[in-house]
């Protein structure tokens, strides 16, 4: 094979683009980190791992993107060991922030080239921009992202010092800026110093004021906390990678459509409006529920969880999820005039929805050593408040999991006599794993004991069926029966023994 032209060799070498990422190792790591004063993050990770392999485009880019403002390092702690046990890297990867050399914390955020790019920017500059200028007042409240600004007659005095303990203590999740330019100061606080929240321009609608004055008579860093936290987000904001974690966790409802503000801030606009307005009517009546819209596109797992299709139509469409885990789902189509997500809230309000469980068919036999439990029949088996349960939940993937099956039925087939122990599994990954139960891993195994089902009990112990029996045998409510294993593949055992 004949050499590529030597005009076709600079092209060559720009395909081959060099790295932003910097790879450092056990001789290095220090004088490197000493090399890049302030914000570095660095990920420690192991060439094999799959989590690994997915970052790293999303890495690359990040650091490409981030280029000369916070540099990405990587350490394979699979070649550096000494660096990985002196920071405590126990799986991979794990990202970790350093500033001036110092370790200063896990980053968290997403892994995603905009969760980090975002994420890094907010921790790499001041905790709270100083605005000189109406220009830059205006360039800071134009952001996609709420921004909360300080106003002061000078930097100095108490008010200013609890605004800037606030700014660096809640900088991962929000933007913060101070200006002590008398034309600003005079526009926004009569008073000569105060707090004003304002909401994304994109985000500006009728029914809400688009920027919030701080109330309270002393401005302290906890006040401002709370201040934030009640206003930030308004009536329905806009779910994303980076603020869900903020979002989620209460009662929520969410309306998932073709969400995209940087391509159809109008069409996003539109519907947006239109929950909106249905959901300022139950608010002002009093009602307690937070909204939100969001991405069907980004958050495409969450509406499988519903049982919900992420391709149809243009319409939203809308579930709930309580803080508890209870989720509904509005079954009617969503209608231009709101008037479908009126009656869908009407009835959660009312108590007349029926909750969502992702569930397979109930087996039509279930006579097996190993019960199988689905969500639909989770309270029957599981729940019978006179059976100890023993409960694994599982993935057909589960590498783990497949390696127990045979131990976990002959488990069940030795107790397959005892009225009062029965022995399940369900698989966690196409049913609902209903709360107090938490299931992080594959297989996750609980024991349910009779009377006490609000309260199992984790299983921590070995695989092996004699294990699970002594296990049981502890912990049981009524002693264990055994099934004796069968007289006469005992004697068949013995001949060919003697033989």
């Amino acid at each position: 094979m004949s050499a590529p032209p030597l005009l076709l060799l600079p092209l060559l070498a720009l395909a081959v683009r060099a790295s932003d990422v910097v790879e450092l190792s056990d001789a290095d790591f220090e004088s490197g980190l000493a090399e890049r004063p302030g914000l570095v993050l660095v990920e420690f990770f192991a060439p094999w791992c799959g989590h690994c392999k997915r970052l790293a485009p999303e890495y690359e880019s990040a650091a490409t993107r981030l280029k000369g403002i916070v540099p990405l390092v990587k350490v394979d702690c699979t070649a550096n060991s000494n660096t990985c046990n002196k920071y405590g890297v126990s799986g991979y990867p794990t990202l970790k922030i350093f500033r001036d050399g110092e370790e200063a914390g896990t980053y968290d955020g997403p892994r995603t080239a905009d969760g980090i790019v975002s994420h890094l920017k907010k921790q790499a500059g001041p905790a709270s921009v100083a605005l000189n200028s109406v220009a830059d007042f205006e360039k800071f409240v134009s952001d996609k992202d709420a921004s909360v600004v300080g106003f002061f007659g000078d930097a100095s005095g108490d008010a200013y010092s609890e605004f800037m303990k606030a700014a660096n203590n809640l900088r991962d999740n929000y933007r913060f800026a101070h200006t002590t330019e008398d034309q600003l100061v005079q526009k926004y606080e009569e008073d000569g110093e105060g707090i004003v929240l304002f909401r994304p321009p994109r985000l500006t609608n009728k029914f809400e004021d688009s920027s919030i004055k701080y109330t309270e008579d002393k401005i302290t860093s906890g006040k401002i906390k709370k201040f934030i936290q009640e206003n930030i987000f308004g009536i329905c904001p806009h779910m994303t990678e980076d603020n869900k974690d903020l979002i989620q966790g209460k009662d929520l409802l969410v309306a998932y459509y073709d969400v995209d503000y940087e391509k159809n801030a109008k069409g996003s606009n539109y519907w947006r409006n239109r929950v909106m307005m249905i959901a300022k009517k139950f608010l002002d009546a009093g009602h307690k529920l937070s909204f939100a819209v969001a991405s069907r596109k980004t958050f495409g797992h969450e509406l499988s969880e519903f049982g919900l299709d992420s391709s149809v139509g243009e319409a939203p469409v809308v579930a709930i999820r309580t803080a508890k885990g209870d989720k509904y789902v509005m079954q009617e189509e969503f209608s231009r005039d709101g008037k479908a997500l009126e009656r869908f809230l009407q009835d959660y309000f009312d108590g007349n929805l029926k909750k969502y469980l992702k569930s397979e068919p109930v087996p039509e036999s279930n006579d097996g050593p190993v019960k199988v439990v689905v969500a639909e029949n989770f309270d029957e088996i599981v729940n019978a408040e006179d059976k100890d349960v023993l409960i694994e939940f599982y993935a057909p993937w589960c590498g783990h999991c497949k390696n127990l099956e045979p131990k976990y039925k002959e488990l069940g087939e030795k107790l397959s006599k005892d009225p009062n122990i029965i022995i399940a599994k369900m698989d966690a990954t196409a049913n609902d794993v209903p709360s107090p139960y938490e299931v992080r891993g594959f297989p996750t195994i609980y024991f349910a004991p009779a009377g006490k089902k609000q309260s199992p009990k984790k299983y921590e112990g070995g695989r092996e069926v004699s294990d699970f029996i002594s296990y049981l045998k502890r912990e049981a409510t009524n002693t264990p029966v055994l099934q004796e294993e069968d007289k006469t593949k005992k004697s068949k055992k013995k001949v060919k023994e003697d033989l």
